[in-house]
């Protein structure tokens, strides 16, 4: 069952601004990489499900970090469907993360309090996830929208939303994570613009954890 309760994982993220995202696909890599995230402060990370190793790369990972680690907030993304989230779930995941909305997956986190962030790419997509429940909305994908503008005009007639940005429309660059920051997003997912794939492949943590603070520095001196 999950670690962290529903409550704490929403007010995690929404205190540090900041999920990470990390492949799921060599548990070495992986390892280092979540413990270079942690260490530079991150509090929470997501773990992508994507290619056949990714279920066995959390087996082995996840006891590993919830002993050296028992703080750190342990989710996993890219998932599509219920009988998937069902597998992590019974593995111990904190929260879920999808790139569509998905209602069977929805009730299955809502079932075990466990935190559910859908991914929406229109209005209506994002009315109908907050209706189901989703108190963070992730903009999928993001890339193809201008996110800024997105929330800023969402923000006029829903000024309750909240909207977490990811992918390529967040890079490590100081200007544009304090623009979306200042637009109104009130969390931003970063990928391989935080954990580079060169620093994942030399596992090198310290490395990892310098930009994981740069980010983090970056975040709370913000609007």
């Amino acid at each position: 069952m999950a670690a962290h309760a529903r409550l704490d994982v929403w007010n995690r993220l929404l205190a540090t601004r900041l999920l990470p995202t990390l492949p799921a696909s060599d548990t070495s890599v992986t390892l280092a990489g979540a413990r270079g995230l942690a260490a530079g402060g991150a509090a929470l990370v997501e773990f992508l499900h994507r290619g056949d190793a990714a279920l066995a790369t959390w087996c082995a990972v996840v006891p590993e970090l919830r002993r050296a680690r028992p703080e750190l907030i342990v989710g996993v993304g890219s998932i599509v469907d219920a009988p998937t989230a069902a597998l992590y779930l019974a593995h111990g995941a904190d929260f879920v993360v999808s790139p569509q909305l998905d209602e069977e997956v929805a009730r299955l986190c809502h079932r075990r309090k466990v935190a559910w962030i859908p991914g929406c790419g229109t209005v209506s997509e994002i009315g109908r996830a907050e209706a189901l429940g989703a108190e963070i909305v992730k903009l999928f994908p993001a890339a193809a929208l201008d996110g800024a503008e997105f929330i800023r005009s969402l923000h006029g007639p829903q000024p309750w939303s909240r909207l977490m940005l990811t992918g390529n429309a967040v890079p490590f660059d100081e200007r544009r994570v304090r623009e979306l920051i200042a637009a109104g997003a009130c969390a931003l997912s970063m990928g391989p613009a935080l954990a580079d794939p060169a620093l994942l492949r030399a596992r090198d943590e310290a490395a990892l954890a310098t930009r994981t603070r740069q980010v983090l520095a970056w975040l709370s001196s913000g609007s």
